[in-house]
């Protein structure tokens, strides 16, 4: 039986395990989160390196991207390198493949109408991938890196304003304590739907795209009519949405158990069946595992 397993900087109160059989192979998928404690992330790893078929790595990425440039968390390499053995993902593989097809899956199978509305990414260098997807759609685009991860109230609309404004702030945005740029631990519990600073872009927006934990933190009481494209959500999450009148939710990863993982975690699924060492697989080779596993985004009416 293969295991995956996602270490995560989030709170522990989002753990979840389950077993599936996925493409004739069992496996074990279990996300385990150490409140935004990064030195007992790196020795979990350790305890676990070779012991399970793949990690993911929760609650943090590795790299963040902007056009053909990629950039380094410095917080996120000793993590990174605390496994030896079994290789480590971030999800950033399936963030540029998984989250492209969901995008084009809604427009040409689905039917979802996207050419002239607006959709707020909260974090497009976590994104790209669906950044790019959505502007080929014919969204109009709100970026909210500066936004939500800097707390600097300028919205950005181009992916080439994106990509220049990177190129200065990003060098020195991903050498800052993690903590700064995203919620960790506890922080993920904490909500803040009364900020007005940050509420008038939901407002503006009818589709909100992105990081579950970014959205949800200053999310207003009020999402009446929208649809949330996103990653991570529980049943708690589902109903709290329900609640404040999302009209749609899509999950790019599959639910299993009554929820969805990461898209770390099911990246670890895909390395763990691949045919090829992690670090030589492709976005082709991603793609074809993704065709025969079926892959689906998950789509749920709530009003």
């Amino acid at each position: 039986m293969k295991r995956v397993v996602s270490v995560s900087l989030g709170s522990s109160k989002r753990n979840h395990r389950v077993e599936v059989r996925i493409l004739g192979e069992d496996f074990i998928i279990e996300r385990i989160g150490t409140d935004g404690d990064k030195q007992r992330a790196i020795e979990l790893i350790k305890e676990l390196d070779g012991k399970v078929s793949a990690f993911g790595m929760g609650g943090i990425d590795l790299y963040i991207v902007a056009g053909k440039r990629r950039y380094v968390i410095r917080d996120a390499v000793p993590i990174a390198r605390a496994a030896q053995k079994s290789p480590i993902v971030d999800g950033s593989g399936l963030k540029n493949t998984l989250e492209r097809r969901v995008i084009h899956y809604l427009a040409t199978e689905y039917g979802m109408k996207f050419k002239g509305r607006t959709a707020l990414l909260v974090s497009a260098v976590d994104r790209f991938g669906m950044a790019e997807a959505l502007d080929a759609v014919g969204c109009r685009l709100i970026l909210g890196d500066l936004i939500f991860t800097l707390g600097i109230p300028i919205a950005l609309h181009s992916l080439r304003s994106l990509e220049l404004l990177a190129r200065v702030i990003a060098p020195i945005a991903v050498r800052l304590p993690f903590e700064m740029l995203y919620p960790t631990g506890k922080k993920q519990e904490t909500t803040n739907p009364n900020n007005a600073k940050y509420a008038r872009y939901y407002h503006q927006a009818d589709i909100i795209a992105g990081d579950f934990h970014f959205i949800r933190r200053y999310m207003p009481e009020d999402m009446q009519g929208k649809i949330i494209i996103t990653n991570t959500t529980t049943r708690e999450d589902v109903e709290e949405l329900r609640r404040r009148g999302v009209h749609l939710l899509v999950t790019t990863t599959p639910e299993l158990n009554g929820r969805s993982f990461g898209t770390n975690v099911m990246e670890g699924v895909l390395v763990s069946l691949a045919d090829k060492p992690f670090d030589q697989l492709t976005s082709d080779d991603y793609n074809q595992l993704l065709d025969k596993i079926g892959f689906q985004p998950r789509i749920e009416v709530l009003n």
